[in-house]
């Protein structure tokens, strides 16, 4: 349920409370749904977020600050024109819809003072962000444009009339006991189904906790309730309204008994008992914990996905390679035979009739058991024994050449498994720049994509890339470990960063991170150890496997050959851990 009406409403009234009279400062559009607006209230800075991501379109404040791109969206521009330096002086929930209103006092251009309307629909994949001006009624931009190609009952475009969304659902915050009688018990109805059908804001989720409120199942027939029931449930309907009304929240985050996030509530929900709870400071704190790491899992994955596919094609390539030089090697399999028998011909060759199609010889290299060989008629003796050499030799020349590209070709795979495997542990946009320009180095990625401190054509305008970090934990004995993201940083932690004594773990034979544990010359416990191999198997392609084999060496005893691919390395006088890899508990 995280965005219904009483979420939000939670929102409208915490925004109210803070943000009321504030001045904005500065308007950012970090992605191409999202705007944020830092603003200067009460004698604090606050930064408002609003988002019509599909998957999570909302409106809270915000702790996260998001870089914004160098050339400033166009939707962003109109919103500095028209509002920048004003006041807020009314934020509203028209209709307790999933609508916000936040009505700005700014200078126009004439000088003079205006309120423009900026609007947030949230109404998942339909969700938009719009300016108004409420005098004309008239959109003046929105981050989303609606030409009629696309929707015929609704336009929205700079210059069109604004219409609310289709809809004609009452009000919850003004109840009226006829119209709830007639609307939830007239037909027979599912009681659940039809509050949330005839009431604006109202979620199947919170129709039910009403229903739950007031001792109804919420799949009972309006039919079978009682006038008792039906008067409990009028009361449990405007009780929980009253207690929107007077702004009595209660943010909740609800998990099941794996810790995954189950739901998130503006009020306590009697219906999620049975689950943990965590209350929150504030509307917007809970939805920020809510969608930190969901939002993020979701920009990553739009973002990578053009990478995913590159490295699923490469990978796809090199396993047809890998079939074609196996049949190739059945196909020369016999190559030795073919010089046997170049060999046994020019022997023997006084034996061999011209225009003869076939002969048996005694095999010198077999105990001189007979062998058939077949000749051309239309060649001397001595032309068919060439022959037989000239294949011999092409085939050895083919194997020598295939040995190469399928040493190559096994070199590939396993480099693009660690890649593959790095995506994994991608947090941030500058983890894809780093592998994107890691790809690109190898050749893998068109080279215009590699990062580099310029911009093409020695554009210098372009933000020179920030080196990324290594995932750090601290084990239960107080070691430092780190642990690679892709193979740049394995390399770095590797061969740069880990000293002589600290250890080096990694997984046998399963493309994963490079994990350092810094040691400062001491000897590390067993418990260290352990730790650092979960860290090892967990960042691998063996996460979801069990008794997964960690090496472990010190750092002298590794190193790196001439001209390897990113992040491969070689190491002797190792031992072997074995660990079912878990989430790691260790502080980070």
């Amino acid at each position: 349920m995280p965005q219904d009406g009483t979420v939000i409403s939670s929102i409208v009234h915490e925004l109210s409370k803070t943000i009321i009279g504030g001045r904005i400062d500065k308007i950012t559009q970090p992605e191409p749904d999202e705007i944020q607006i830092a603003i200067r209230a009460g004698g604090a800075n606050h930064r408002l977020l609003m988002t019509t991501q599909a998957m999570a379109p909302r409106l809270h404040l915000t702790n996260i600050s998001k870089q914004s791109p160098m050339q400033a969206p166009m939707f962003c521009m109109v919103l500095r024109k028209h509002i920048s330096a004003g006041r807020i002086v009314e934020i509203r929930q028209p209709g307790f819809e999933r609508i916000v209103e936040l009505h700005i006092e700014a200078l126009n251009e004439m000088g003079d003072r205006s309120i423009k309307t900026l609007l947030i629909e949230i109404m998942g994949k339909h969700s938009n962000i719009m300016l108004l001006d409420p005098d004309t009624n008239k959109v003046i931009d929105a981050i989303k444009h609606v030409p009629p190609s696309v929707s015929s009952v609704r336009t929205i475009l700079p210059g069109s009339e604004y219409n609310r969304p289709p809809g004609s659902k009452a009000n919850p915050l003004m109840a009226d006991e006829a119209f709830f009688v007639d609307a939830v018990f007239k037909d027979n109805s599912i009681i659940q189904k039809a509050l949330y059908l005839n009431y604006a804001g109202l979620s199947p989720i919170l129709a039910s906790e009403i229903c739950i409120r007031a001792n109804v199942l919420p799949e009972t027939h309006s039919g079978e309730l009682g006038k008792e029931e039906q008067a409990r449930l009028y009361r449990a309907f405007l009780d929980t309204f009253e207690q929107i009304k007077a702004g009595d929240f209660s943010p909740h985050m609800y998990y099941d008994l794996d810790a995954n996030a189950v739901d998130i509530t503006a009020l306590s929900f009697i219906m999620y008992n049975h689950f943990n709870a965590e209350t929150y400071a504030s509307p917007s704190k809970l939805q920020e914990a809510y969608y930190a790491k969901r939002d993020t899992g979701y920009r990553i994955s739009q973002k990578t996905a053009d990478l995913r596919k590159l490295i699923s094609t490469h990978q796809e390539r090199c396993i047809k390679k890998a079939l074609m030089y196996d049949k190739t090697l059945k196909d020369i399999e016999g190559r030795d035979e073919l010089r046997v028998k170049g060999e046994l011909l020019t022997a023997y060759m006084h034996q061999i009739e011209r225009g003869a199609e076939t002969i048996t010889l005694e095999n010198f290299y077999d105990d001189n058991n007979p062998i058939k060989i077949a000749l051309s008629h239309n060649l001397t003796p001595t032309e068919n024994a060439q022959r037989y050499f000239k294949q011999y030799n092409k085939q050895k020349r083919t194997f020598l050449a295939l040995r190469e590209q399928i040493l190559q070709n096994q070199e590939d795979i396993a480099y693009l498994d660690s890649v593959s495997q790095a995506m994994e542990t991608v947090i941030t946009e500058a983890d894809i720049a780093e592998i994107r320009a890691e790809l690109a180095e190898g050749g893998f990625v068109k080279r215009k994509y590699a990062i580099k401190g310029h911009g093409k054509n020695g554009n210098k305008n372009v933000k020179k890339q920030i080196p990324v970090k290594p995932l750090r934990f601290t084990s239960s004995d107080g070691f430092e470990i780190y642990v690679g993201k892709n193979n740049t940083q394995n390399d770095h932690l590797t061969l740069r960063q880990a000293k002589n004594h600290d250890i080096w773990m990694h997984t046998k034979d399963i493309a994963g991170s490079h994990v350092i544990i810094i040691t400062g010359g001491s000897d590390v416990p067993e418990r260290t150890i352990l730790e650092g191999a979960n860290l090892a198997a967990f960042y691998s392609k063996g996460r979801n496997s069990s008794q997964v084999p960690v090496d472990y060496v010190q750092k002298k005893y590794v190193r790196k050959p001439t001209g390897a691919k990113p992040g491969f390395v070689i190491y002797d006088r190792h031992r072997t851990v074995y660990v079912t890899p878990k989430e790691p508990a260790i502080v980070n």
